[in-house]
């Protein structure tokens, strides 16, 4: 496992640790794709009965890597496969964890938002420092949280995800526990102490019947939109002026020319 994301067992779970700290954890093409092995290798793991996704500092994840963004700009319409293949690893890695027949925590130990948030959404359960702050931001830079949309509508029902995917509005954790968006906000002390308590009250569940419980709840709550419509829609409004604009004017802390 690369140094950006560390992999270690701590019975029953495998703990896949965020590490780059350095860039608030942000999701670059690397980091997505250790990611989606580190889950593979614990859904192959026989130590891991369930799986936690956490972070190193104070920021669980801030979402997509700025750096790559950037270099996103400069893209033409007819290199827009890099902007396709980009969006859809993230949704690969969503979906992976989502899928996953093991049990999963999202031990968020900072601020979520934008991809950071999704990760947290595709999670079974999630438990929260008091300081995390959680939204999705994207229509501040013309862009479109697509891929999380059933997943959070799934969590905190339409009324709220209305209000935070129009508002781009970010949320204290002790409101996403309202809403649903967590199970927990706790102190920040207390966060590793309950989600082992947690882990280990996860692994008394039979392994068979807990994969068969994960499948029946994601069959019953089958999203009415293909997941590679989602990452359709995710990925075409990089190209877009009102984007290029947007993620410009973010880049250059300008006012985007909308506002």
């Amino acid at each position: 496992m690369s140094s950006i994301v560390l992999y270690e067992i701590r019975s029953p779970a495998a703990v896949i640790t965020i590490n780059r700290p350095d860039k608030q954890n942000a999701l670059s093409r690397a980091l997505i794709a250790d990611l989606l092995a580190a889950f593979e290798r614990a859904n192959n793991d026989p130590a891991a009965r369930c799986v936690v996704l956490t972070a190193v500092g104070k920021v669980f994840c801030a979402g997509m890597d700025l750096g790559e963004l950037a270099d996103s700009l400069k893209l033409e319409a007819n290199e827009a496969d890099v902007i396709w293949d980009d969006v859809k690893r993230l949704c690969d890695l969503f979906e992976r964890i989502y899928t996953l027949p093991k049990p999963t925590v999202a031990a968020v130990n900072g601020s979520a938002v934008a991809g950071g948030a999704g990760l947290v959404t595709v999670c079974d359960l999630a438990i929260a420092v008091h300081e995390a702050k959680f939204g999705y931001p994207e229509v501040h830079r013309g862009l479109v949280a697509a891929m999380v949309m059933p997943h959070l509508l799934r969590h905190v029902g339409e009324r709220a995800a209305r209000r935070l995917l129009l508002t781009g509005e970010l949320i204290q954790a002790d409101e996403a526990y309202r809403l649903g968006l967590i199970n927990e906000a706790v102190s920040a002390d207390q966060l590793n102490d309950r989600v082992t308590m947690l882990c280990g009250v996860l692994a008394k569940g039979g392994p068979n019947a807990l994969a068969k419980t994960k499948e029946l709840l994601r069959r019953f709550s089958h999203q009415a939109v293909p997941v590679e419509d989602t990452a359709r829609a995710s990925a075409e409004p990089r190209l877009t002026k009102e984007c290029r604009d947007g993620l410009e004017a973010f880049f250059a802390k300008k006012p985007v020319p909308w506002a």
